[in-house]
């Protein structure tokens, strides 16, 4: 059974297990085999001419790699990863948009090069930035408490009676360190039968209070991957701002920075902007346990119980934009981009990987470090990242949770051959 499914970091979802062994038990119901999919794969690629982030000036198109269509090509051989879509930008602000597989499973089109997807996960370097420019303006400061904002709102209920707002900081909340639990007690059955639901920051929050911390928060450093902390980071932001959260995420980073395809959800959407791929997930039982049949369509789904820690959907270009404006500095002050870059050990994730606030350190196999964010939400997993020279790669499936490690070694190849 599968309760922290949305907006999950890609990292704590197995990723530490050898290929081979045997998934624990919170992995166990994403572990059953998928029947394959009776439908020819479709692959494809769309090379396209991108401005440079940075400078506007339009780039001359590049040829595609031949190595990374074949790896895509492979990643969705055997039906368990429906479709893939990729877009790699190099050094030069380059850009070339791969694809692979189907989009649709019933009527066999093909992946939307470029296409619309739910980021998860992605959404929290969205927050973090929210947060820390809030910090740059002198609205607050990092080792603030969450009782100086939500006086009173910071307490634990029964197991969770050691919550306390007046013990945690903004810093242990972006960085996972205040030892506010992983789990997400409104999905006990998985995503089914809360598909169709809204859920209020608050009514998520107040749940995840009502779980036993794993740590004092800030106990030398130790990390646990915490959604809850990250919605109560969204209320934090717009209690601050004055505004809504959304609306201080499109307003701050989105508009200001020009992406065209990225956008923050509103109540009750529950669709996906045209074009985009259908994601999927196996069939599950009455308790959210994996049952072997044909996948299951669930792109149509409220992503709300994720807010602040999962909620926004964009195209992987759009994704490689963000990091680029980050990276250069259009996004936070020199001083804020230094704390954010500033890690803890990531524990219960792969040796070397590190978590600063709201983003993930990742050691390449070819040498160096990258900066990025991964998610995983029902029928999306994505993996985002940019290498100090600019060159940045954003790669999504449609199975959140199918052929992990194989992903992730994939997107490792594509960071480091792009030039």
């Amino acid at each position: 059974m599968r309760t922290v499914q949305f907006g999950e970091c890609p990292l704590l979802k197995g990723l530490s297990r050898p290929a081979g062994t045997s998934p624990g038990p919170a992995r166990r119901r994403r572990g059953v085999a998928v029947a394959a999919i009776a439908a020819v794969a479709v692959a494809g690629i769309a090379v396209t001419s991108a401005a440079s982030v940075d400078a506007g000036k339009e780039k001359s198109t590049p040829a595609h790699d031949k190595s990374l269509q074949a790896g895509l090509e492979e990643l969705v051989k055997d039906g368990t990863l429906p479709g893939a879509l990729m877009s790699v930008r190099d050094r030069d602000g380059r850009v070339v948009n791969y694809t692979a597989g189907v989009g649709d499973i019933r009527t066999k089109s093909k992946v939307p090069a470029d296409g619309y997807v739910r980021i998860a996960s992605s959404t929290k370097m969205f927050t973090a930035v929210a947060v820390l420019q809030l910090a740059g303006e002198g609205k607050l400061s990092l080792d603030d408490t969450v009782e100086k904002f939500l006086p009173g709102v910071v307490r634990g209920t029964g197991d969770g009676a050691a919550i306390d707002g007046r013990n945690i900081t903004i810093r242990q909340l972006l960085n996972h360190t205040s030892g506010m639990t992983r789990a997400m007690p409104l999905m006990p059955g998985g995503i089914l039968p809360i598909k169709d639901r809204y859920f209020d920051a608050r009514e998520v929050l107040d749940a995840a209070l009502t779980q036993a911390p794993t740590f004092a928060p800030g106990q030398d450093r130790v990390f646990e991957y915490s959604n809850g902390g990250y919605v109560l980071l969204g209320l934090v932001a717009q209690k601050v701002a004055g505004r809504p959260l959304a609306e201080v995420i499109t307003d701050q980073i989105i508009n200001r920075i020009g992406l065209k395809e990225t956008y923050y959800p509103g109540p009750g959407d529950r669709e996906i902007r045209a074009p985009h791929p259908q994601g999927y997930l196996p069939p599950m039982d009455d308790e959210g346990n994996e049952i072997p049949g044909e996948l299951v369509d669930i792109t149509r789904l409220d992503p709300s119980i994720a807010g602040a820690a999962g909620q926004m959907i964009a195209t992987p270009s759009d994704v490689n934009k963000f990091l680029v404006a980050l990276q250069t500095g259009r996004l936070l002050k020199p001083r804020q981009m230094a704390e954010m870059r500033q890690t803890v050990e990531a524990t219960g994730i792969l040796p070397g990987w590190r978590y600063g606030l709201g983003v993930t350190e990742i050691p390449l196999s070819c040498g160096g470090v990258v900066y990025g964010h991964g998610g995983d939400i029902d029928g999306f997993q994505s993996r985002s990242a940019i290498t100090s020279d600019g060159r940045a790669v954003t790669l999504v499936v449609t199975n959140d949770a199918a052929r992990i490690m194989e992903v992730l070694a994939f997107f490792d190849k594509a960071l480091c051959v792009t030039k």
